[in-house]
């Protein structure tokens, strides 16, 4: 069985941010719904388009969304960590999504089936008005990072990814091959190595078998691109009850 009845058993519910800002009254009705699951690196939440039917709110989990082309090549638009929702077609009218939603870094997260999800979005109340903001949130982040992919060098692209990725997690290590941040980034295995190689030299980060430690965080955001900010500042000014400095 991939994971348990959730409620408000350890870990709780409200380490998932979005879900922590819900009203009292509407948080205990759909908790009874939540399940609490595992969910694996590099696990396939779900694939373009294909039909799903459960939402996700990770707590300890990251999950990417990503674009696939023809040949094989991928590039990361958005990642969604413990101050979102996995799966927003189901409360945006669809039932798909043309891109793919990928594990980046393994943890726990709560499943939401996709009917108590529209019913609770059609009652028009705080879930519904929370929601809406989120995904205008994460629209902004898919925006400024296709503008960055385009305009800013690979060391910049890392910086963003790395303060993203540790914006959402507890801890200060990711762990990450650079194959897969290569993936992530659409870039060349190779220019990873060359730009995470250059953050390690100026001791921001430490990298080693596939675990990346952040070591300099204010490092990172000196030499990030305003990309970063951007994006945090929109999900600041969206989401004031949601996210935490």
């Amino acid at each position: 069985m991939e994971g348990k009845p959730g409620g408000f058993d350890e870990p709780d519910p409200r380490e998932n941010h979005l879900l922590a800002a819900l009203p009292e009254t509407d948080l205990r009705r759909i908790s009874p719904r939540l399940e609490l699951v595992d969910l694996a690196l590099g696990k396939a939440v779900y694939e373009s388009g294909r039909v799903f039917s459960n939402v996700y709110f990770p707590i300890t989990s990251i999950v990417s969304l990503l674009y696939v082309l023809e040949n094989g090549a991928s590039a990361e638009i958005s990642v969604v960590g413990n101050d979102g929702v996995v799966g927003i077609a189901l409360f945006m009218g669809g039932e798909s999504m043309p891109n793919r939603a990928v594990v980046q870094s393994a943890g726990k997260a709560y499943r939401l089936d996709g009917q108590t999800l529209k019913q609770e979005f059609s009652r028009s109340g705080a879930f519904q008005h929370l929601l809406m903001r989120y995904t205008l949130a994460l629209f902004s982040q898919m925006a400024q990072t296709a503008v960055c992919n385009r305009h800013h060098s690979v060391d910049q692209q890392l910086c963003r990814w790395l303060l993203l990725s540790h914006d959402r997690l507890s801890g200060d290590e990711l762990h990450m091959t650079q194959e897969l941040i290569a993936d992530m980034l659409g870039v060349r295995r190779e220019g990873v190595t060359e730009a995470a190689g250059k953050l390690q030299q100026a001791g921001l980060i430490h990298y080693s078998r596939g675990m990346i430690t952040i070591v300099d965080r204010p490092g990172l955001e000196a030499r990030v691109c305003e990309c970063y900010a951007v994006v945090r500042k929109e999900f600041k000014r969206l989401l004031p009850d949601v996210t935490a400095d």
